[in-house]
This record gives C-alpha cells, structure tokens and sequence, in this order.
C-alpha cells in the first residue's frame, strides 16, 4: 500500500467569482501548493532542487475533472499519491474533498528538466523520499 501527502486549504474571497464559487483555475493553484507542500514533507523545495540538483520540476500535463463546485469559505482537503515514476517524471494522482466527498479528480505528469528544459534523471536522493508515496505500478 502507498503512503499519501495531506494538505488541508481554506477557500478565500480572491478564490473564487463574483458568486462565490471557486473559479475553476484556481484549483490548479490548490494542487500546486499540495505538490509543494508534498516535497516540503519529505525535505524539499523547489528552490533546493533547482539549486542543489540544478533541476526543475515541471508540469508537463494535467488531466483534471471537476465533479462539484467548491465555495467561498469551504475547508478543503487535497490528498495527493505518486502514481507512476519513470526515470526522469512522475504522475501523480490528486483529488480535492469537502466533507469528505471528492469534488476534483486530476492526474499531474511532472517532468525534472534541467534549465535547458531538457529532461533528466530523477535524483536518486528525492527518488527514495518518494518511494514510499509511490504505487504500485513503478516503471523504468
């Protein structure tokens, strides 16, 4: 069984439209800030990769579904697990709940680049704090 990463969030005003639903871009931003605080967990940043590894994580695609709106002070949750590894990306699975309901599915295909953009190996280091986040289906 794999371990998940946990991020709870509060809908602020600035979240959402003029009738106080989230604006559905924001849920990318909600996602963004749970894979953040993900490598944060397991003692990273984006700065440190960049700087230690001389590496980017980047977002190479999303897959997203929205299945019910989230609204102006809701409490979220964003649980977060690494799908699938190869030697150089990562997909990772992320659903937002409220009340414990899920109320936006994705799946994120994240790359490490180099400043070029040109992908490279995941670093051995950040590859075995992930291990025990990943599922299953691990490829090379």
């Amino acid at each position: 069984m794999h371990e998940n990463f946990f991020h709870d969030l509060k809908v602020y005003y600035e979240d959402t439209d003029s009738g106080g639903v989230v604006y559905y871009a924001n849920y990318l931003k909600f996602l963004e800030r749970a894979r953040t605080e993900a490598l944060y967990s397991i003692g990273f940043s984006n700065k440190k990769v960049q700087d230690q590894f001389n590496s980017l994580i980047i977002v190479k695609s999303c897959n997203i579904e929205y299945k019910k709106p989230a609204y102006l002070e809701d409490e979220l949750n964003i649980r977060s697990f690494v799908k699938s590894i190869t030697k150089t990306s990562f997909f990772m699975n992320q659903f937002i709940t409220k009340n414990s309901e899920t109320i936006v599915e994705a799946l994120i295909h994240l790359v490490f680049v180099n400043k070029e953009g040109k992908p490279v190996k995941i670093p051995d280091e950040i590859y075995l704090k992930f291990k025990p986040y990943f599922c299953d289906s691990i490829k090379t």
